[in-house]
């Protein structure tokens, strides 16, 4: 016995690792629904008396949980009566039944994001039994297999066949699952499976390993792209060559002068005869950037004019990736 549960954890351990790189989207409660229409034939178990055959008629309701887990209403009503019932309606007797689903199919090789044409599932549930006119209900269960057969792109209809044992568990003395009073049959099913809040007829998933390896390259592809610098370029008051140069910071985008702008021109000495030559970042496009390099020669010129400082000229150069976003003010000797 310890053998045996060994061996099974071993086996979910690999399972699970098998899939721990996909991930299912959640659903709500409303999704992964499917209802469907049933029929077969049944014959006592024991085989004391093969034919004639029971046949059956019923609905199904089906709700899957995860992939691999779900389960199912069922409502079938018998007709017939070969070691079945002794009721004298043509309906011998009604069996509702609620049954827990395992797909085998997606737990041994796990779920892609679609069903697979061919799989299959266990089927095991607990039901209630009423045969009609004799007014007697028993305790019933269900054991067997779905074979299912997915049909369209989509996979939103399956044909499912089941050989299933119904096993009443109380037709002879106390609760058992005795062959004498059970029934051995094959249903043929046809579901619609509903669509879901996510657009599909069935779970989605995801790859998270190549959405991770994804996500990996596009940050070392950003990390080879050149950096943007959005702050204002902050430089001292620069001399060269007997010349006064003032570099006048403008925020990313903006003809304006900022408070540390406006710092720097106050330097200026009012009797002053200056040149001014602005520039914008190399990022945006050609027209854009000389029309802001004008508005920023505009904005230096006006406020130094305003001081009564002489501007002789004032140029926008359009981009300058040397200067980015500066607007530089040289005095004339």
């Amino acid at each position: 016995m310890k053998k045996l549960i060994l061996m099974l954890a071993l086996f979910s351990a690999v399972v699970m690792g098998a899939n721990a790189q996909i991930a299912t989207q959640n659903s709500n409660g409303l999704d992964n629904i499917g209802i469907g229409v049933t029929a077969g034939v049944s014959t006592p178990l024991d085989f004391n008396s093969i034919f004639p055959l029971n046949t059956n008629v019923g609905l199904k309701i089906t709700k899957d949980i995860t992939p691999v887990i779900g389960f199912q209403l069922e409502g079938l009503a018998m007709l017939n009566d070969n070691h079945f019932s002794k009721a004298k309606t043509v309906v011998k007797a009604f069996n509702v039944g609620v049954n827990g689903t395992i797909n085998l199919s997606n737990a041994l090789w796990g779920y892609k994001g679609t069903p697979r044409t061919f799989e299959v599932s266990t089927v095991a549930g607990i039901g209630w039994l009423h045969e009609c006119d004799i007014v007697d209900n028993s305790l019933t269960a269900k054991t067997g297999l779905d074979f299912a057969i997915n049909l369209g792109k989509a996979k939103a209809h399956s044909l499912v066949i089941t050989p299933a044992v119904y096993w009443n568990l109380n037709k002879i003395d106390h609760i058992q699952f005795n062959k004498h009073a059970s029934q051995l049959a094959v249903n043929l099913t046809y579901v619609y499976h509903f669509k879901t809040s996510n657009g599909t007829h069935h779970f989605k998933t995801y790859d998270i390993g190549a959405m991770n390896d994804e996500i990996n390259q596009l940050k070392a592809e950003l990390a080879k792209k050149p950096t943007v610098v959005k702050e204002v370029i902050k430089e001292p008051v620069v001399v060269t060559n007997g010349t006064t140069k003032w570099v006048i910071p403008f925020e990313y985008g903006k003809s304006t002068l900022t408070n540390e702008a406006k710092f720097v021109l106050n330097q200026i000495g009012e009797n002053a005869i200056v040149d001014v030559t602005a520039t914008a970042s190399p990022e945006g496009s050609v027209e854009f950037n000389q029309k802001l390099s004008e508005a920023r020669a505009k904005s230096v010129a006006d406020f130094l004019t305003n001081r009564g400082v002489k501007v002789n000229s004032a140029v926008g150069k359009g981009i300058d990736p040397t200067k980015g976003k500066t607007a530089v003010v040289t005095t004339v000797q």
